[in-house]
């Protein structure tokens, strides 16, 4: 279930509930349980038990069949008992205000989503009043249709009687200061926006490099290798959030390389929509560097998040990279010679992946580990080769200093 941690660190124990469905077979189902397990421990949890039920679609009422629930609700208690709480119950999916309402009602206990709890860990990580920005009004956007659950759970905690009409007015109350204080942050982005466009205006005419990639696969390490820079990066979800650009010379030639946040797997739609103007920054690019876990086991369906988030943006069709980074943490177990079963994932080796991606993208692909510094050099040769590229298109003239360069300089690492 993730990465491992010190579960002491833990303020709370959380149990995991999934579905295998007609659109979600097991082994994805298991890949996104897992998935979740990574960012409840990034946000702070300990993930202790997962609950799993195939069903051809989630219960309308409660997520999971009235059986499953019971056995979770049977479980908690003997947790409780044992002296050993659960703090809270994380489902993989957005839950509908009417399955929230329910399932806290009948589990009396914390009940997070998907979605919620993605947008607690965006809160956390946030530290410029502009990502603060960008997160509030997500989290506004997603509380305005729950309200009703929340006000039912305060009048249960304090008996019910004569709250009803007085609860009502309140949530009506609430409703008008949600929506007036979404009408406020939309136009406060739209001013942050409009300075993001004039600060993006005034950088000239440099050719921009855009770091994307699933979250976690290493952007902001290569960052730091590339810029020289102290970017925030560690083994954890979203550990970026704010958009970093940073001047970056290859030999004689200087470009701009930004630093985006992570895609991830159902990312909840009013956070993409709330982080538009960070995602302007892959728009306004020249060239992508997509950077790739070669370590996880689910790379490819990482590389189709991506893609798929690009093509969103209309971005699919710029000049791309793809860097496969953590070769270093790489691992697969050979056939037996007997074997005559076909290749899975498990059993390709590092060598046979690239001859298979390299033969494929040609010029556009590398195989690289930022943690280890491994093929760092050819991929800065490589990226210089493209930049430069664009950089002559751009600036014709100079194309003749770049040639006399090339052939007398010696390389500035």
């Amino acid at each position: 279930m993730g990465q491992s941690v010190k579960t002491e660190i833990y303020a709370e124990k959380a149990v995991l509930v999934g579905l295998v469905t007609g659109q979600q077979n097991e082994q994805k189902a298991t890949e996104y349980i897992n998935e979740l397990a990574f960012l409840a421990e990034t946000a702070g949890a300990y993930p202790q038990k997962i609950f799993m039920q195939k069903l051809e679609y989630p219960n309308p009422n409660t997520f999971v069949g009235p059986g499953k629930l019971e056995e979770i609700k049977a479980y908690i208690k003997e947790q409780e008992e044992s002296e050993n709480e659960v703090g809270l119950v994380l489902f993989d999916d957005e839950l509908s205000p009417k399955q929230l309402r329910n399932i806290e009602k009948e589990l009396n206990l914390k009940i997070l989503d998907r979605t919620s709890l993605i947008l607690d860990i965006f809160a956390k990580r946030a530290q410029t009043a502009h990502a603060k920005t960008q997160v509030e009004l997500a989290q506004y956007k997603y509380l305005l249709p729950r309200l009703t659950r929340m006000w039912t759970h305060l009048e249960r905690q304090r008996g019910g009687i004569g709250m009803r009409g007085p609860g009502e007015t309140q949530i009506e109350t609430d409703r008008r200061i949600i929506l007036n204080k979404i009408a406020l942050l939309k136009e406060e982005l739209k001013s942050i926006d409009k300075q993001k466009v004039i600060q993006r205006k005034n950088r000239g005419k440099m050719v921009r490099v855009a770091l994307v990639g699933y979250t976690n696969v290493g952007k902001s390490t290569l960052m730091n290798l590339l810029s020289k820079s102290d970017v925030f990066a560690e083994n954890k979800l979203f550990a970026t959030l704010d958009t970093t650009v940073r001047k970056v010379t290859i030999e004689n030639l200087p470009f701009l390389l930004t630093d985006t946040v992570g895609f991830i797997r159902k990312l909840p739609h009013d956070l993409v929509e709330s982080f538009k103007s960070t995602l302007d920054e892959v728009r306004e690019a020249d060239l992508l560097v997509h950077v790739v876990d070669i370590s996880h086991p689910t790379f490819e369906d990482q590389i189709a998040v991506v893609e798929k988030t690009l093509q969103e943006l209309n971005t699919e069709n710029k000049p791309t990279i793809l860097v496969f980074n953590k070769i270093d943490a790489f691992s697969y177990t050979p056939k037996e010679e007997d074997d005559l079963t076909p290749k899975t994932k498990e059993n390709i080796s590092l060598d046979e992946l690239k001859n298979t991606w390299m033969s494929k993208l040609n010029e556009n692909c590398i195989f690289i580990s930022a943690h280890e510094r491994s093929n760092i050099d050819e991929f800065k040769s490589l990226l210089y080769q493209k930049v430069k590229e664009i950089h002559i298109t751009r600036f014709p003239y100079n194309d003749f200093i770049y040639q006399i360069y090339d052939e007398n300089a010696e390389e500035i690492k």
